[in-house]
Order: structure tokens, then C-alpha cells, then sequence
């Protein structure tokens, strides 16, 4: 638990105080009209894995981080605090009784349980007419998958659930006594129709619920009545203070880089990564290669996540080069600074967690091609880097597929820290990368939605010029060809290798461990 005041100067008036509710912590900053960060706050709680494919966590410790970190920045701040609005980690699925006490624990993103209802739904011709109704991939990580998968293997538990919120619910309900979901967060359950921004009957069909087991659904801008008497004594906030509902971390993330103008990508690179353009209208592209969740009524994000970012580099330490101890990034980064451009002819599909964008399926497995004797491990160290980008290129390629203009990209995520890193994207993706100053990215991009509902700021527009470029890093022309010609091959190894990826799953549990036979 850590809690700190900012010192940007002046704050204006008030401060909107942004709450990021994220899959291992919670971060709470207030922020003034100009964006500028004040006291912060951030506590964090596990994420537990009782069975293989499961991520789980307790909704009543999210619940106390996020009332704790409320309290602390309240307590800073020096401004009048206008009001509370509220990001969230997409995917989550808890179910509540009649009275509102969770009967599960929240089932995350990276829950993965649903592997096989997944793969069935996504292989019949219904699922991906689902993704195009409802903007979600059909993949482990949707809740409709999750329901699918508890109404077969939970049904006396199925049954006694009155409600199914995402965490973001959960919370709100707690602190407001209102059972609500944003449209951003509902965009992600693969349970509402994004065209018409209500629940689509055929998903909740086949889920088996109503529509009454779901919230109410309202705008990212909307705001609810006063906190509770037990929330306001928590908080130490007046009951009267004002909460904005907020939107899911993915799209709001695009405010934090100031990417909200349609043509202007947001892209990151940490654990995993992920590619995001705002739009002005909701859609996929026809092979259903990226998702679409919304912003507002009038922005969506179109884009896709990858599994596979950081933790690639973090296992080629631990396989490729354990010699280098486990402080290795910046070793490994000069290992891989040895090998050439496209790493002589070396491919690396870098499905260590299986995989999300484009292919949305929880099959695929990491694979080097291309191994010839005259391959080190600088050689694969590089390859590994490549495959990420190239991954991330392929999510850029569905993007445009659906009809977007991606005619700038701004990036940010631990990777920036590496200069190989840097240009190796621009070089990969063929354009050219701004990153900007740094933000809190979700927290930053939920004040600023609550800033335009309190009536702080015309817009969210404002986001493109209260964040600042410090970096530009332009591809070369010689590596963007090489990368460009890699491209393709990269794009066909998924299709050749998917029978394997099948076989591979079936032969899993039969398989020796050590100390078999």
C-alpha cells in the first residue's frame, strides 16, 4: 500500500479524482482541469489461480482497495474534490445473490476455464456473427464464454444467482447502492449489441439468463445518486459527492496517450500488449480479427490485445540466457541488438499464453521457424522481440481490414524503456512512433470522461493536447522492407500450425512429467 502527493503546482479550483479498478491493484489520482496529476494512491491484492485456467479474485478485497485508496487521496487533495468517476479491467464476471453477496469470486479476464465452450461457439456459424453483433471476440476471456461454461459445469450454483455483474458493478453497487454497467464495460461481455446499446436476446439465450439478471445498462457519463452512509464514513467524502460511471480501462487508456481523434492509434507494450483506434462508429472487420468496445456514444475503440508482450522477453531470460541472472532485460536487449535485422530468417510465433488479437483462440503454442545450424541465441533472443511486433503488426492489418485509418501511433508500456525495442516497432508496423509523457494511463482517461460529465472540460478532446510528445522514432526504410516481406510468412505460419495446436491440446494430459513410467 503506498499513497503520495504530487507536486504539479497549482491544481485549479477542484480535482476529479480517477479510480482504476485493475487486475492486481487499484490506482486512485486526483487530476485538475489541465490534467495534472495530484495525490495518489495504490493498493494491491492477489490473483488466485486454484486450478489450472483459473484467475480468480475476492470482489471484497477490490472493494476495501478501492474504498482505501479513495480515502487516502481524499484526505491529500487540497482542491475541492468535484466528484469520483471510475475505470476498470474489461471481462470480469461475478455472480451475485438476491441480495447482492457474491456467490463467486470474480472470474477475470485471464480466467481461461472456458477454453472448450469457447472453441465450440467460435467454430459454429453463430459465433462470429455474435462478434459482429456484440463487438467482444468469442474467447475464454468474454463472460458470455464464462456463463457458458458455469451454466454446464455449475449448475446448482447457476441457479441461485440473481444477478451477473463485471467488478466495476460490483463496486458501484457497494458504493452507491445502484445497479448499473457502463456501456464501455457491457461492450465487453459479448452479451450486448452494440448497434443498438442493449442486450442482445440470442446472447442471453444461449447463456441462459434474462435480462433482469443483468444491470441496468447507462452512459460512461452518467452520474449516480450519493454514496452510501457506510461508504461516506469510509471515504471520509461527503454523501452528496458526485460519481461519474465511468468506462473500461482499454478505451480510456486511449485518452491517457491522447489518442482519441479517429486515425490516432494507441499502442502498449508491457506484460501484454495492445493496438487501439477510436472511432466514431461501432464494427469489426469481417473476419472478426478485432473487437470494438465503446467509449462514448459517439467514440468506440476498435483494436485488439495480445497475450504475449513483456513476458516474452521475460521468459527468453529465464530459457534463453539464464546465465545472465534475473536482472537480465537490459542484457538480453544487447544479446539481441547482435543479431540482424529479421534475425536471418528466424521466426518466432511468440504463443507462450496461447493468444488473443487476431485469431482470438486459446489454442495456439510458441514455435521458432526457421532453425538453421548457423542460429545463437542472440538469433532467438531477437526473434522473440520480432514475433511480438509482428503480432501487434497483424492486429494493425485486421484494424484496417474493418474500414480504419491508422495514420498515427502513439505508444507507451515498459518496452519504451529499450531504444531496440522502440525502433524495432516502427520498423515492424512501417510507421512512425510518438511517445508521450507519461500518465496513469486509465486513471488519467477516467478523470477526464468525469471532468466532461461534471462539465470541467468541453470534451474529451482535450486529451490530444493535454498530452505531450517526447519522442518520435521514424522507421528505416531498408528494415521496414525486410519486416514487410517477414510479414506474411508470419501471418500463414498460425493457419499451417493449427492442426498441430489441436493435437497438441489433445495429447496434453497424456503426456509423461518428470518422474513418470
Amino acid at each position: 500500500m503506498s499513497s503520495e502527493q504530487g507536486d504539479a503546482g497549482p491544481q485549479g479550483d477542484v480535482v476529479v479524482i480517477g479510480v482504476d479498478i485493475g487486475t492486481t491493484s487499484t490506482k486512485t489520482v486526483a487530476y485538475d482541469a489541465q490534467g495534472r496529476p495530484g495525490a495518489s494512491s495504490s493498493v494491491g491484492y492477489p490473483l488466485a489461480e486454484p486450478a489450472p485456467g483459473f484467475a480468480e479474485q475476492d470482489p471484497g478485497a477490490i472493494l476495501d482497495a478501492v474504498l482505501e485508496t479513495i480515502r487516502q487521496v481524499a484526505a491529500a487533495v487540497d482542491r475541492p474534490i468535484a466528484g469520483l468517476a471510475f475505470s476498470s479491467a474489461m471481462h470480469s464476471l461475478i455472480g451475485l445473490d438476491p441480495m447482492g453477496t457474491p456467490l463467486t469470486p470474480s472470474i477475470t479476464w485471464a480466467d481461461s476455464r472456458a477454453s472448450s465452450q469457447a472453441e465450440r461457439l467460435r467454430a459454429s456459424p453463430r459465433g462470429l456473427q455474435l462478434h459482429r453483433r456484440t463487438g467482444t471476440p468469442v474467447h475464454p476471456m468474454s463472460p458470455l464464454t464464462k456463463l457458458l461454461w458455469l451454466r454446464e459445469q455449475e449448475p446448482k450454483l447457476f441457479e441461485r444467482v440473481g444477478h451477473w455483474v463485471g467488478i466495476k458493478d460490483y463496486v458501484l453497487r457497494q458504493l452507491c447502492d445502484a445497479l448499473v454497467t457502463d456501456h464501455s464495460m457491457a461492450s465487453g461481455t459479448g452479451l450486448m449489441d452494440i448497434h443498438r446499446l442493449a442486450w442482445d436476446p440470442e446472447a442471453l439465450h444461449l447463456a441462459g439468463i434474462s435480462v433482469e439478471q443483468l444491470p441496468e445498462l447507462v452512459s460512461t457519463t452518467s452520474l449516480l445518486p450519493s454514496l452510501t452512509p457506510g461508504t461516506a464514513t469510509r471515504t471520509g467524502l461527503p454523501r452528496d459527492t458526485r460519481v461519474v460511471v465511468g468506462a473500461g480501462d482499454g478505451p480510456l487508456a486511449n485518452l491517457g496517450l491522447g489518442a482519441v481523434h479517429p486515425g490516432v492509434a494507441a499502442c502498449s507494450i508491457g506484460t501484454s500488449g495492445a493496438i487501439r483506434v477510436m472511432v466514431e462508429r461501432p464494427g469489426v472487420d469481417p473476419l472478426g480479427g478485432v473487437f470494438c468496445y465503446a467509449l462514448t456514444e459517439h467514440l468506440w475503440a476498435v483494436g485488439g490485445a495480445i497475450n504475449n508482450g513483456g513476458v516474452v522477453l521475460d521468459w527468453a531470460g529465464e530459457a534463453l540466457a539464464p546465465d545472465l541472472g534475473g536482472e537480465s532485460e537490459e542484457a538480453l536487449l544487447e544479446l539481441a541488438a547482435q543479431a540482424p535485422i529479421g534475425s536471418g530468417g528466424l521466426i518466432m510465433l511468440p504463443y507462450l499464453l496461447s493468444e488473443r488479437a487476431p485469431h482470438w483462440s486459446s489454442l495456439p503454442r510458441g514455435a521458432y521457424i526457421g532453425l538453421t545450424r548457423e542460429h545463437r541465441r542472440p538469433h532467438l533472443v531477437r526473434a522473440a522481440l520480432e514475433g511480438v511486433c509482428q503480432q501487434l503488426a497483424l492486429v494493425l492489418q485486421s484494424m484496417r481490414a474493418a474500414g480504419n485509418e491508422v495514420r498515427e501511433v502513439r505508444a507507451t508500456g515498459g518496452f519504451a524503456r529499450s531504444a531496440l525495442w522502440r525502433q524495432m516497432l516502427a520498423d515492424v508496423l512501417g510507421m512512425e512512433i510518438k511517445f508521450t509523457t507519461a500518465h496513469e494511463g486509465s486513471s488519467f482517461g477516467a478523470a477526464l470522461l468525469g471532468m466532461q460529465a461534471l462539465g470541467m472540460v468541453p470534451s474529451i478532446d482535450v486529451a490530444a493536447d493535454l498530452v505531450q510528445v517526447e519522442r518520435t522514432v521514424r522507421p528505416r526504410a531498408a528494415a521496414a522492407a525486410t519486416y514487410a516481406s517477414l510479414l506474411p510468412v508470419f501471418s500463414e505460419l498460425y493457419g499451417a500450425l493449427a492442426p498441430t495446436f489441436v493435437s497438441l491440446r489433445r495429447l496434453a494430459p497424456s503426456l509423461p512429467v518428470e518422474g513418470d513410467g
